[in-house]
C-alpha cells in the first residue's frame, strides 16, 4: 500500500468521523429545542419587537418609549397592527434558530473531544462561526420580514411616507418582488452589519455558557431550575445587546429598504450619518424596547430550550453528555 493511498484512507476516515459527530441525535434535539423555544418566546413578546423596529426606522416619531409607541400604533393603526408580520417572523425565526443551534452544537461536538474542557473563548468562537453561517443562510428571510412588518405602517418621517414600496402578500411573494424590483443582492441588504452582529449571539452564548457552568458547579447539578435559566439568559442577552446595539440600528435601516442612501454606504459612514442627522442618542434609539423585548425573549427562549431538550433526552433515555 502506497503512502498516498494510506493518506487517502486516513483522510476519508477522518471526514467520516467528523460527519458522524455532526449528524447526531443530540445535535438535532438541541436544534429543535432552540427553534421551539425561540418561536414561543417571540410569540409572547412580539408587540415589543414591533415597537423596537418602528423606533429604529422612523426618525420623526415623537413617542420615544416602547409602551407609548405600542399605544400610538394601536390607536393609529389598530390593535392587530402590533402583530403585523407575526407569522413570517415566526417561520423565519424557527428556521434561523434551527440553523444556529444545530451549527453551534455541531461545532462543539465535532471539534471538542471528550477530554477537552469548554472555555469562554471556545464558546465565543463556535457561537461566532454559527452566527456567520446563520446570517449568510437566513438574511433574505429577515430582509422581507422587516418589509412585511413595516407594510401599511403609519410613518412619521416624511421620506418614508412617499417611499415606493411594492405590496407583499406573504414571505414568498416578498422574496420574489424584492429580487425582481431591486435585484437579488437586495435580499442580502444589511448582511455586513449582520455578520458583524454575529458578535451579539457570540457574546450572548459565551456569557450564558460561562454563567451556566458556574451555577452547575456551585449547585453540583447538570440541570438547573427554570428560574435560573431565565435569569442567566436575561443577563447574557443584556450584555450582548448593550455592546452591539448601534450596529442593530444600521441593520434595521438597511433591511427596511427606505434609506436608499444608507444602502450605498459602509457601516461606519452609516453610523456617522445617523449621529450627524439625529445626534449620538439616535444610535441607541429604541434600545429600551430592544432591551425589554430581547432580554425577556432570550430569557424565555433559553428556559424553554433547556427544558424541552432535557425532557426529550429523559424521554428517549439518552445521556446528552
Amino acid at each position: 500500500m502506497t503512502a498516498l493511498s494510506k493518506f487517502d484512507k486516513s483522510g476519508s476516515s477522518m471526514n467520516a468521523t467528523l460527519l458522524q459527530k455532526l449528524f447526531t441525535f443530540p445535535n438535532l434535539v438541541h436544534a429543535v429545542a432552540g427553534a421551539a423555544g425561540s418561536v414561543f418566546a417571540m410569540f409572547v413578546f412580539y408587540p415589543l419587537d414591533t415597537a423596537r423596529t418602528r423606533l429604529q426606522v422612523d426618525d420623526k416619531r415623537k413617542a420615544k418609549h416602547s409602551p407609548l409607541v405600542m399605544a400610538e400604533i394601536a390607536k393609529e393603526e389598530g390593535l392587530l397592527s402590533l402583530y403585523r408580520g407575526l407569522f413570517p417572523v415566526l417561520v423565519t425565526l424557527c428556521c434561523s434558530n434551527f440553523v444556529y443551534f444545530y451549527t453551534y452544537n455541531g461545532l462543539k461536538t465535532t471539534y471538542l473531544s471528550d477530554i477537552d474542557k469548554e472555555t469562554p473563548i471556545k464558546d465565543l468562537t463556535f457561537a461566532f462561526v454559527a452566527g456567520v453561517i446563520n446570517v449568510l443562510v437566513t438574511t433574505p428571510l429577515w430582509v422581507v420580514n422587516t418589509r412585511l412588518k413595516l407594510q401599511g405602517a403609519n410613518f412619521h418621517t416624511d421620506g418614508h411616507k412617499e417611499a415606493k414600496v411594492p405590496r407583499y402578500r406573504g414571505l414568498i411573494d416578498a422574496l420574489l418582488k424584492v429580487a425582481r424590483h431591486e435585484g437579488i443582492a437586495a435580499l442580502w441588504n444589511g448582511t455586513l452589519p449582520s455578520v458583524v452582529l454575529a458578535s451579539n449571539p457570540s457574546v450572548q452564548f459565551m456569557v450564558y455558557e460561562a454563567v451556566k457552568r458556574y451555577f452547575q458547579s456551585l449547585l453540583k447539578t447538570k440541570e438547573l431550575s427554570g428560574f435560573l435559566y431565565f435569569i442567566i439568559g436575561a443577563i447574557a442577552k443584556t450584555v450582548a445587546t448593550v455592546v452591539t446595539y448601534p450596529l442593530q440600528v444600521v441593520q434595521s435601516r438597511l433591511r427596511a429598504g427606505r434609506h436608499k442612501k444608507s444602502e450605498q454606504q459602509g457601516i461606519f459612514q452609516n453610523l456617522v450619518d445617523i449621529v450627524k442627522d439625529n445626534g449620538v442618542s439616535a444610535l441607541y434609539k429604541g434600545m429600551e424596547a430592544k432591551l425589554i423585548q430581547t432580554v425577556l425573549t432570550a430569557a424565555l427562549m433559553f428556559l424553554t430550550y433547556e427544558k424541552i431538550a432535557a425532557f426529550i433526552f429523559r424521554t428517549m433515555g439518552h445521556n446528552p453528555s
